[in-house]
């Protein structure tokens, strides 16, 4: 099952896209797609509720595709979490996940304006599968126990500004953070969709010229394990988002690439998760 949010920013309607094309609005279902509808039986809700015809079409709420989770609690993000992406960077592979925190407000619609930062000279992009917590997880036994506490999979674009992350600071954040710099979507696809996440094809272009083509089987550590791994050290909660690391061809490992300015239009997509489609403007 697809989950999505269509509108105005602030007055988006949940719905799902269903099988046969057609947007159904979750009315009497669910007032929001968030925590606590991941954390209520929401996902059962509004599927028993589509299979049995009780959910209304949904007749022109606005073109715009909202972020598939409202206000999520935080964004877990993993580094340097593909082979490739490493090495292009010059960096050792990690014997431990790299773990970082991402502002939750950078969460948007995949189709929304990302801003350039003011002063920036390196405003990046990063595909990324995102995993969407939908029960909590803390302490797992082991990555087996990972499945039950996920709710979907999303196209996330972790935008990241290289100057501020790795020049400012010796911490990642304020490169991390900026205003608009996690697009998410199209869609919240169920896990139950998604057969293998370590067997998904990850693609961004910029202005129409192919980037990034990875897949992640080539992951370094997997989502499983990485769900586990930060139950160890953190509760995640339902609505939480973890970014689980872009592979190979980010401007900050192509010398001579140039990066993202006014008017560049980046485009992201992950095999069943949808695309995305960004233009970039000055803050």
């Amino acid at each position: 099952m697809k989950l999505m949010r269509i509108g105005a920013p602030g007055a988006e309607t949940p719905a799902v896209l269903a099988h046969d094309g057609r947007v159904y609005a979750l009315s009497g279902v669910a007032a929001e797609i968030d925590g606590a509808f991941l954390a209520s039986g929401g996902v059962r809700r509004a599927r028993d509720a589509l299979a049995r015809g009780a959910l209304p079409v949904l007749e022109a709420a606005g073109p715009r595709i909202g972020a598939p989770v409202a206000r999520p609690g935080k964004v877990v993000c993993v580094g340097l979490n593909y082979r490739d992406h490493a090495a292009e960077t010059g960096a050792a592979v990690p014997e431990r996940p790299v773990v970082f925190m991402k502002d939750p407000s950078t969460v948007v619609g995949p189709y929304d304006r990302v801003l350039i930062p003011r002063g920036s000279a390196k405003t990046d992009w990063e595909v990324e599968l995102a995993v969407v917590i939908g029960r909590e997880a803390r302490y797992l036994a082991s990555p087996a126990e990972a499945a039950g506490h996920i709710a979907g999979y999303a196209v996330s674009n972790d935008v990241s500004e290289r100057e501020f992350q790795l020049e400012y600071s010796a911490q990642w954040d304020l490169g991390k953070s900026c205003e608009t710099f996690n697009p998410l979507g199209p869609w919240l696809v169920t896990a139950d969709e998604v057969a293998d996440p370590q067997s998904l094809g990850l693609r961004l272009a910029v202005n129409g010229e192919t980037r990034q083509d990875g897949n992640t089987k080539n992951m370094i550590f997997g989502v499983a394990y990485l769900v586990w791994y930060l139950s160890q050290y953190m509760v995640l909660r339902p609505g939480d988002i973890i970014n689980t690391g872009t592979p190979a061809g980010v401007a900050l490992g192509l010398p001579g690439t140039p990066y993202l300015r006014e008017g560049d239009m980046v485009e992201l997509s992950i095999d069943g998760l949808g695309t995305q489609r960004q233009t970039f403007n000055n803050a």
